[in-house]
């Protein structure tokens, strides 16, 4: 798909407000491995290619397998992640697909069962920031494959 206009360079000012919540998450106490999987779960729900293909690079770089990435959308049936990914998981899905209605107590036992209450704002943040960045590149298409991992990292 070509793409419409750069919403990073043409949006500045308004970019300015997500791109803080980058530099408030790369500060989080939630493992920055967990919010990329995170990012990248959600982008599969939202068919986002810039950012599948932005995370599973950045994912791959930091040493995710292969395997995890592959099995990611049917993370249920696979015995591949930790009980606190699997409820990480559980709450991305839930806060992105909300058409199904508000988050279950039972998803929301299970994800504070896991998290401190400060690391579940944290990852809420990351799942409306990813979110956010999934409506841009799909309102927005940006060229899909020339990422680079690591390019958009922000310092903690």
């Amino acid at each position: 798909m070509e793409q419409r206009l750069n919403v990073h360079q043409k949006g500045q000012a308004a970019m300015k407000a997500i791109y803080g919540l980058a530099i408030y998450l790369a500060k989080s106490p939630v493992e920055e491995s967990l919010l990329h999987l995170i990012e990248f779960r959600v982008s599969q729900i939202n068919g986002c290619a810039f950012c599948l293909d932005m995370h599973s690079k950045d994912l791959r770089a930091e040493g995710e397998t292969e395997q995890r990435l592959y099995l990611l959308s049917a993370w249920r049936e696979a015995p591949f992640y930790t009980e606190r990914e699997r409820a990480a998981l559980a709450w991305a899905e839930a806060l992105t697909k909300v058409t199904e209605g508000p988050v279950s107590d039972e998803i929301y036992k299970e994800a504070s069962n896991q998290f401190s209450e400060q690391e579940l704002i944290d990852l809420t943040m990351a799942i409306i920031t990813i979110n956010s960045y999934n409506r841009l590149n799909i309102a927005f298409p940006a060229p899909v494959g020339g990422y680079q991992p690591g390019a958009y990292k922000v310092q903690a």
